[in-house]
């Protein structure tokens, strides 16, 4: 081997480690910013995906700010104080509800139940099934799928394509819920392109997709609907009048049932005895009339009750005309039934000013209960002077006779204030059905209807079914009055006029 070979074989040695040596450090360099920059997107993808959680849960305590604080507050509990007092605290809270409710049925609902249910409702009910019905009875907003034309230009020729976009559904978000004893309350929220008469169309297909027997739907604003599922109805069938007790409570008389199926009582002397009952023709009001008179037929028969009856109809009370100690059809008698109970509290009040609060009721002071059916054709519908003597008598009655032992209970089928000047005086109302939402709120009051007291949505086949709001009642109560028939009513009087015809069928 020559010298120059040598020379050569030496230089590409020494040329061919330098090239090694510089890509073995320019292989280091790559793997270190390969190394820096898979770092930097590990942190970054991290720190989204950290951003995105934070939002999620900042989203949901703004969307759902009871059921995440609460679910917070469960984990934090679990992490600092143990699982064990927890449990413990859970099954604590869990005994005394459940001993509440039994208790005190009514209340529990009202102050817990409602809540209670309306969460389970809401998360395990509508929230997942709702958009499945909404869809399956064409309630969600299809963007249907649209063929595009593009035109490609090829080499001597021109060729049409046609493209399509994926279609995509908007189904109505679920806005809240509100479970009562009977009806689910579900507001949604529509999408554009929808309006509330869609739903109103499909209210049918959703009680079926629901399983219930009804469903309505309202407008609560111009983008949202509440979707109305009755759950169940424990008012459908007449109740029916039950046997007479031995004893007999005038502050707490068997008037029917209320939707939580337990019997639901008035007071006839005492604080909320004024009672003034609205309703179309047909709604019920006579038995919301006749019930209590029957459950207190002992106490009439006893003389511990006098009833009279004011009756422009001629016809109602007159078919029971022997248990009334006064009885009056037209204007003039009218005004002399209430001449005589003014008369009568005036006297009762001299005998007792200062000696007690409440007068006792007693064969001497018997409780006067005024019966007055169709109040609004004497207060409107006779002449001035007449009706505003009568709107007078019946104002006194109603602000001084309550301690006095005096009961007014009124009747109405057009519940305006034109027609009931002393509307207001009676503490305790009950709305049957109405013809109209506007009417709801007047007979029980402002935002009765939003509490939901629907009033004008009962069905005419359903007689004595109303709601109740008034002292003591943080919300309406719907009640259903006890069916009195004819018969009954004969044997009432018959009872309290000597014949003991009820008693023995009783």
């Amino acid at each position: 081997m020559s010298a120059h070979m040598l020379g050569v074989m030496f230089l590409g040695s020494v040329a061919l480690a330098v090239v090694v040596w510089v890509l073995h450090k320019l292989g280091r360099a790559l793997a270190a910013i390969a190394e820096a920059l898979a770092a930097a997107a590990v942190v970054f993808l991290a720190l989204w995906w950290l951003l995105k959680g934070l939002g999620w849960v900042v989203k949901e305590i703004v969307t759902h700010p009871r059921t995440s604080l609460s679910v917070l507050a469960l984990a934090a509990w679990c992490y600092w104080v143990g699982w064990q007092s927890l449990a413990l605290t859970i099954a604590t809270v869990t005994v005394a509800l459940v001993a509440w409710r039994r208790c005190h049925l009514v209340s529990f609902d009202q102050w817990a139940g409602v809540a209670l249910r309306s969460w389970w409702q809401r998360w395990m009910v509508y929230v997942p099934k709702l958009p499945g019905w909404l869809h399956a009875c064409g309630l969600s907003v299809k963007d249907d799928t649209i063929p595009i034309d593009v035109t490609v230009s090829l080499v001597g020729r021109k060729k049409i394509v046609r493209d399509r976009r994926n279609p995509s559904v908007r189904i109505p978000r679920v806005r809240g819920v509100k479970s009562g004893p009977s009806w689910d309350e579900v507001r949604v929220a529509l999408v554009p392109g929808q309006k509330p008469e869609d739903f109103d169309e499909a209210a049918r297909a959703l009680a079926s997709a629901r399983k219930v027997q009804r469903c309505q739907v309202r407008e609560i604003a111009p983008n949202v609907v509440s979707i109305d599922f009755q759950r169940r109805d424990l008012l459908a069938a007449p109740v029916p009048v039950p046997a007479l007790g031995d004893s007999i409570d005038v502050r707490r008389v068997w008037a029917g049932r209320t939707e939580y199926g337990q019997d639901w009582q008035i007071p006839l002397y005492g604080s909320g005895s004024h009672t003034l009952t609205a309703g179309a023709s047909g709604a019920g009001k006579n038995s919301v009339m006749w019930c209590p008179l029957t459950s207190i037929a002992p106490a009439i028969r006893d003389g511990l009750v006098r009833v009279s009856g004011i009756d422009p109809k001629g016809m109602e009370l007159a078919y029971g005309r022997g248990i009334f100690h006064r009885y009056a059809v037209t204007a003039k008698d009218a005004l002399a039934v209430l001449d005589d109970l003014v008369a009568a509290m005036d006297a009762r009040k001299a005998e007792f000013a200062g000696r007690v609060r409440m007068v006792p009721i007693s064969q001497d002071n018997p409780l006067e209960l005024l019966e007055f059916d169709e109040i609004g054709a004497l207060t409107r519908y006779t002449d001035r002077k007449t009706r505003d003597l009568i709107v007078e008598k019946v104002a006194l009655l109603t602000t001084q006779g309550r301690a006095l032992g005096f009961t007014v209970r009124g009747y109405v089928q057009e519940p305006t204030k034109e027609t009931v000047p002393v509307r207001e005086l009676f503490p305790r109302r009950i709305c049957l059905r109405v013809t109209a939402k506007s009417h709801v709120g007047m007979v029980l009051g402002d935002q009765a209807y939003e509490r939901g007291a629907w009033a004008n949505r009962i069905e005419e086949s359903a007689a004595g079914v109303g709601y109740v709001w008034g002292e003591g009642l943080r919300e309406p109560l719907r009640v259903r009055a006890g069916w009195v028939p004819d018969e009954t009513v004969k044997a009432l009087e018959a009872f309290v006029t000597g014949s003991d015809v009820m008693g023995a069928a009783a």
